[in-house]
């Protein structure tokens, strides 16, 4: 015991400080919300959205990709003969309303999440209880999400905690495209948990349908089951980006545009 307490005190404080100092670096490799050059889309052009795997991209007037359905790929990056789009490290993608997971030439801000209204907030606010339901996913986005439990991140210390029983829950928090065999299961999920209850969905797949989109043993994400309160895009998205999502719906980080 002497030798575990005398380690503890070697590697002393290791929690991150975030939210209330700034966010730790992320690596170079790390792809955030995707840029589009304007300048450089050349009209008539459509070689990113003929590779996007989920057809994320469309291309009209403007160019536009569909975070949703975004694989945070390179294929879009490599196809472009004009080098136009590119990834940030912005982290922050999470925001309440589907639409709002869109982005084009013109507007490359998100409309980030609001919080809760003040009656949730006032129930949720300081102890927010989930229940993870993987409902047919990779485990890239559950592995995430369990990164947030550890001494790095201690998702606790803001009063959230993943829960076992749905029962104990005061929302669920789903990964995976919601496969057909998963759909009673979720929505019986969902009715155990007690009212009021929030719902969230974390990666491209529980949002859209990843990279199983249109696939005929998949429902496309949780909308098509149940209301989703709060979307956090990626394939996975990172641990930050959740962390961020989190807070920003339990009102603990206020910008809402990024």
């Amino acid at each position: 015991m002497l030798k575990v307490i005398l380690a503890r005190l070697k590697q002393k404080h290791r929690t991150m400080k975030y939210p209330a100092a700034p966010a730790p670096a992320l690596p170079d490799r790390f792809r955030g919300r995707p840029k589009i050059d304007s300048a450089k889309c050349v009209e008539g052009c459509h070689a990113c959205a003929e590779a996007c795997p989920t057809g994320a991209i469309a291309v009209t007037n403007i160019t536009r990709i569909d975070l949703g359905k975004c694989l945070f790929c390179t294929d879009c990056v490599n196809a472009c003969p004009e080098n136009a789009i590119s990834y940030s490290n912005d982290y922050r993608l999470a925001v309440r309303k589907r639409d709002d997971l869109l982005v084009d030439q013109d507007k490359e801000t998100l409309n980030l999440a609001a919080k809760l209204d003040s009656k949730l907030r006032s129930l949720f606010g300081r102890s927010l209880k989930l229940r993870q339901v993987s409902a047919g996913g990779c485990n890239a986005c559950e592995a995430d999400v369990n990164v947030l439990s550890t001494v790095g991140w201690d998702l606790s210390r803001f009063g959230i905690q993943i829960v076992a029983s749905p029962r104990h829950a005061d929302g669920l928090l789903i990964t995976g495209p919601v496969t057909k065999n998963m759909e009673l299961a979720l929505k019986k999920t969902y009715d155990a948990v007690p009212e009021p209850k929030i719902v969230i969905a974390v990666g491209a797949c529980a949002i859209a349908g990843g990279p199983y989109i249109g696939h005929d043993q998949v429902l496309g994400g949780a909308d098509a089951v149940l209301p989703v309160d709060l979307y956090i895009p990626g394939c996975p998205p990172n641990p930050l980006t959740i962390l961020d999502g989190l807070l920003r719906l339990l009102g603990r980080i206020q910008d809402r545009i990024g």
